[in-house]
């Protein structure tokens, strides 16, 4: 490792630890030159954190977490954590950025950054009286065939708006509602947890939300129909296995990722191995993406969730007819 990257690396902490998209922030820790401090999850099966040090301060129990957080905080700058990792269940996210700002550290959480859109505005004013800064991970804005994509789009002449189909299925077993996920007041439901991405990625494609319906809404599978800016968007999310067609199931694969515009499929099933490694650059050099860019995604996935169920219509997903 270059003196430079030495010179530049930042203290981290990382919480939920033991949950599943933590390996995928230690990792980019590691492969950003930075250190990895402390950790913290309920759950003691964090193995993990041995591929990356032996000396990690881990912890169970949140307040003495907190309490080694501010231990170092009074240690100096070398000592204190200057970023925390925020990766524990979504109904939690909010709690702790908090934390992390209380402490002067900046925060990169995962996705959704909250659940409720009106939460972003107390976080904004948490980062100013902090001086720190909110960071969220919205991976599919750095897919590269994803920018060629916008680019694409962007330079476009004003005309009809585009016919876009969404079609995200990743089986889950019966696990999954039994644990926080399957909880709408702890996960924000199917729209949130397994949505948000794609949503993120049709507003960032395609503009602002005109008009929304949803044609169906249960704890296993959503539907509806977006009137964006550029785009009419007919989608459907679903974690039923049931839904994963014969030649899906017959390859071994448990999921199935399909976006069409204008009747052409848009490829992006490779290219996912440094996503979370590209955010964390762009974070550590004071890009990467904040409140502002997670509000439209966050308003959208809310809407949804409270959203009357109407009447399947013209602008139905196939599946939902079916």
């Amino acid at each position: 490792m270059s003196s430079k990257v030495l010179s530049m690396s930042k203290n981290f902490a990382i919480i939920g630890a033991g949950g599943y998209i933590a390996p995928r922030h230690l990792k980019a820790i590691s492969d950003t030159g930075n250190k990895l401090v402390a950790a913290l999850d309920p759950n003691d099966s964090v193995g993990v954190l041995d591929r990356y040090a032996f000396d990690v301060s881990f912890f169970t129990e949140f307040e003495r977490f907190d309490r080694f957080a501010e231990k170092l905080r009074r240690k100096g700058d070398e000592h204190r954590l200057h970023w925390v990792s925020v990766c524990s269940p979504n109904y939690l996210h909010d709690a702790h950025v908090r934390f992390a700002l209380r402490i002067h550290a900046n925060a990169i959480c995962e996705k959704p950054l909250v659940l409720e859109p009106w939460n972003l505005e107390a976080l904004r004013e948490l980062e100013h009286e902090s001086g720190c800064q909110v960071k969220t991970v919205l991976q599919l804005r750095v897919h590269p065939q994803l920018i060629a994509l916008r680019d694409r789009l962007m330079a476009e002449t004003v005309g009809p708006r585009h016919e876009v189909d969404l079609t995200y299925i990743t089986a889950r077993g019966l696990w999954y509602q039994v644990s926080w996920k399957g909880q709408e007041d702890r996960s924000g439901g199917l729209a949130t947890n397994i949505g948000v991405h794609f949503f993120d990625l049709l507003v960032w494609l395609f503009g602002s939300v005109q008009a929304v319906e949803v044609h169906h809404s249960s704890p296993e599978r959503v539907c509806g129909w977006l009137e964006l800016e550029r785009a009419v968007v007919r989608w459907y999310l679903s974690i039923d296995p049931a839904d994963l067609s014969d030649e899906i199931r017959a390859a071994g694969k448990t999921t199935f990722r399909s976006i069409h515009v204008d009747g052409q499929e848009v490829e992006f099933s490779e290219g996912f191995t440094d996503l979370h490694a590209e955010i964390y650059r762009e974070s550590l050099e004071n890009r990467g993406f904040g409140l502002d860019d997670a509000k439209p995604a966050v308003e959208l996935a809310h809407l949804i969730r409270y959203a009357a169920v109407s009447r399947v219509s013209e602008h139905a997903h196939h599946l939902a007819c079916s």
